[in-house]
This record gives structure tokens, C-alpha cells and sequence, in this order.
């Protein structure tokens, strides 16, 4: 079985809720990325509350002509979030971001503590490897089929 601790990116960006909606947005300019998930840090460890995506901003902040500098990302955060264990299987995690439609989900250790985010183009790459490997028993068949004939 393949954990998703295993294959989700650990350099994740996050913030606290009393962060701006701007000052998120800048975050998701200075490190290249597309969400930014939102912690509560209770004892230290960094608790996944919520998340944004630069979709949210622009769908519920700009279109609407809302000031970014004054809206707090707790304001504007998706908070139904679904979290993944490490330990979780691969495939368990894809069915359940499809079933609920969604895109990047944070990775959680056994505290509940953030360690990283799972997307789904970590999961297309996964996949593609796998698909490889198989790819690579049919061509080692063949190979082994023609030595076997001389």
C-alpha cells in the first residue's frame, strides 16, 4: 500500500486565520503555489483549520470588489476541510477528493498536526509512474517471450 505521507509535498504554505487576504495572496506570489492552507496553533503544533486558493480571492474577493488589505483569510476560507493522514492509502484518498470535488488536501500527522498537502497533480504523477511500471512488464514480457523462442 502507498501512504500518502509518502508522495504529498511537505513544503506547505500556510498562515493563521488573522492573516489578510492580501498578505495571503502574497504568499501564494513569493512561493509559486495556489492555495495556502490556514493553521490554528494551539500547543506549537501548526493545525490545519482551513484553506484558501488564489480561486477563492479572485471568485470571492476581487470579482465582487472587495478590499483584499481589510478581508481576513478567516473570512473568506474554505473551512469543511478534508485532511489526509500519512498513513492514509493512496487510492482511499483520491476516492474520497473525488467524491467531495476537490483539488489539494492538507496531510495531517497522528496529532493532527500539518506536514505537508496532497494535490491532485501529486497524484497524476503517482499515477503516471504506475502506469509506467506497468508499461514496463508488457515490453519485459515481450523481450522475454522472443528469448525464449530462439
Amino acid at each position: 500500500m502507498m501512504k500518502v505521507g509518502e508522495i504529498c509535498t511537505v513544503q506547505t504554505i500556510y498562515c493563521k486565520r488573522d492573516e489578510t487576504v492580501q498578505g495571503a495572496a502574497l504568499l501564494m506570489r513569493k512561493y509559486h503555489v495556489g492555495d495556502v492552507v490556514v493553521v490554528d496553533q494551539p500547543n506549537g503544533e501548526k493545525m490545519p483549520v482551513g484553506i484558501v486558493t488564489d480561486r477563492d480571492i479572485v471568485v470571492g474577493v476581487i470579482a465582487l470588489g472587495l478590499d483584499p488589505a481589510s478581508l481576513l483569510v478567516g473570512d473568506i476560507m474554505s473551512d469543511d476541510l478534508l485532511t489526509a493522514a500519512e498513513e492514509d492509502d493512496v487510492y482511499e484518498t483520491i476516492e474520497r477528493m473525488r467524491f467531495r470535488g476537490i483539488r489539494r488536501v492538507p496531510v495531517v500527522n497522528s496529532g493532527g498536526g500539518l506536514t505537508g498537502i496532497v494535490s491532485v497533480d501529486d497524484l497524476l504523477e503517482f499515477l503516471a509512474e504506475e502506469m509506467g511500471e506497468l508499461s514496463r512488464i508488457s515490453s519485459h514480457q515481450q523481450s522475454h517471450e522472443k528469448r525464449a523462442r530462439q
